[in-house]
């Protein structure tokens, strides 16, 4: 403001009393209050310069005189400093005060959420639906290296870039907790811990039932026993591309695929969802079980066992509560 001000004196000198006048009424009109009525949201698009933002600036009725805005921009050297993006301006806003804020860089945030336990192909399509995102996304990235969890944006950026900043946190992530896992777990790798975190996220929505799920698995890994878990038969039919929409078959389940945890042997050879931090957590630190079994409840959660015959009794009951709830949905 300073270099303004100096200015528009070097005019009063040279012009003398008109010219005093002259400055005085420009920088009165270039420091005082708009004719804004209200607190807007105002858009520069990419390649826009000072004359194009002064004109929409005047045509959104921000400023009155685009002409002193260019003027004032000129002389306080911010040209070159004017951002893309979308700018809250208060009501009343001064061509000043507009122009520092647009060169502050200091856009709207705008917020996305990715779920947990999304596969790749959903997180994909979620971005594909924001509107203020840009740019398509030509590669899916591998399953389980995406972390969900609420990110701020700017409009306009990319879509890839978000994918870019979500692998980005998910490594971040797993570096951050691989060294605080729990001693003796029949996990080798950060890997592993991906593949399991991603079933005990599609097992359970529940938060606080995770550790325990992970219990369970980790048992039944020391055992050598199957992991037997329904999501990942899904996952060897759908691949993660669709909803099944449908209820798994026996069939299904004696179905051999590399996902068939009834069939196979230890993890299966990929995650089969990105899971979420509480997921992850849980598999690292995974709660200390004689649990070798659960089942649906019927009440969102899961009843657990240690023996078969305990575990038997649990499916009869959540058949029952099924069958209970089939019939009541046909009715």
């Amino acid at each position: 403001m300073k270099r303004l001000a100096g200015s528009l004196l070097m005019l009063i000198v040279v012009g003398g009393a008109a010219s005093f006048f002259a400055a005085q009424y420009l920088l009165d009109r270039f420091e005082g209050p708009g004719p804004l009525q209200a607190e807007q949201v105002f858009i520069i698009s990419k390649g826009a310069g000072v004359a194009e933002i002064a004109r929409d600036l005047e045509t959104a009725g921000i400023i009155d005189d685009r002409r002193i805005f260019r003027l004032g921009v000129r002389y306080l050297e911010l040209g070159r400093d004017m951002k893309v993006g979308e700018f809250i301006l208060p009501a009343a806003v001064s061509m000043r005060n507009a122009a520092q804020i647009i060169a502050s860089g200091k856009t709207v945030v705008h917020r996305i959420t990715i779920p947990e336990g999304q596969t790749s192909q959903e997180i994909i399509e979620i971005l594909a639906a924001e509107p203020l995102l840009q740019g398509e996304i030509t590669t899916t990235p591998p399953e389980g290296s995406l972390l969900p969890e609420t990110y701020h944006f700017s409009r306009d950026d990319t879509r890839q870039a978000m994918l870019e900043r979500m692998s980005a946190a998910m490594s971040e992530l797993l570096a951050e907790l691989w060294p605080a896992r729990a001693e003796g777990l029949p996990i080798a790798t950060p890997e592993e811990v991906v593949i399991l975190a991603s079933i005990v996220e599609k097992e359970t929505g529940q938060s606080d039932e995770r550790a325990l799920v992970a219990g369970v698995f980790v048992n039944r890994l020391k055992k050598n026993i199957p992991l037997q878990s329904d999501p990942t038969v899904i996952y060897g039919i759908t691949l993660g591309k669709a909803p099944l929409e449908r209820a798994l078959s026996r069939k299904d389940l004696k179905t051999a695929t590399p996902y068939n945890t009834y069939s196979i042997q230890g993890l299966p050879p990929g995650p089969i969802a990105n899971p979420g931090r509480t997921a992850l957590e849980a598999v690292m630190a995974p709660a200390e079980t004689d649990f070798i079994y659960f089942v649906a409840d019927g009440s969102g959660g899961h009843a657990f066992a240690k023996t078969l015959k305990e575990h038997n009794r649990n499916v009869e009951k959540w058949r029952k509560i099924e069958a209970s709830q089939k019939a009541k949905t046909a009715d």
